[in-house]
């Protein structure tokens, strides 16, 4: 059954960052471990940039799954942070349930860390009250490509859109003319080659100056 295009809105999206942990991360071997941590910090980047609402929950901090990863702390300061006591799925929490409703907003950007379980279950569950739901794929990671499509299967096929974090800012810019800089710039400071095509149009204009 196809779909109809329900393309994200920036005035009516929220980011929801789901155990991002030291010790998670570890476990993360469906992609390059650095290249994963610069995706989280871009799609992070892209929440502020974008003026979105952001939720951050972990799991289990004292034990091993280890405490969020520093560098979000450092972005969202004043964003609500729900330590989950032990609940495997985020929405089994009544404080984030609460957080997140407490956004207004109906489409919920999601990822975290693992793909299959801390990021499907709440995904799961929040299609299921009734929210628009887009997963960002390269934001989320897991031990291998075998349990990451599984999960990737399951949530679209429970009406999930499975994104990037690229694909994701592009859709919620919608129109290069709102602003060049400040976007180009985010791109440029996760990914290299887009760096140079930057500073090409950089120079293009400088020197028509």
């Amino acid at each position: 059954m196809t779909q109809n295009y329900i393309r994200l809105n920036k005035d009516d999206a929220a980011v929801l960052l789901v155990d991002h942990q030291t010790g998670l991360l570890s476990l993360v071997r469906d992609i390059d471990p650095d290249k994963f941590k610069n995706n989280v910090l871009a799609l992070a980047d892209c929440a502020k940039y974008f003026n979105l609402p952001t939720v951050l929950t972990t799991s289990f901090e004292n034990g091993p799954n280890g405490p969020l990863v520093p560098e979000l702390k450092a972005i969202f300061p004043d964003s609500p942070f729900i330590a989950r006591p032990g609940q495997i799925n985020a929405w089994d929490n009544e404080d984030f349930v609460a957080a997140v409703k407490a956004t207004g907003k109906k489409q919920l950007i999601v990822a975290g860390v693992v793909t299959e379980v801390c990021v499907s279950f709440p995904v799961l569950s929040a299609l299921q009250e009734g929210f628009e739901v887009f997963v960002i794929t390269d934001a989320s990671g897991t031990f291998n490509a075998l349990t990451r499509d599984a999960a990737w299967q399951r949530m679209a096929a429970a009406g999930a859109q499975l994104m990037t974090w690229f694909g994701a800012a592009c859709e919620l810019h919608r129109d290069w003319r709102n602003d060049v800089e400040g976007l180009g710039t985010l791109f440029s400071n996760h990914i290299p080659d887009y760096r140079n095509l930057i500073h090409s149009f950089q120079t293009l204009t400088n020197n028509k100056a």
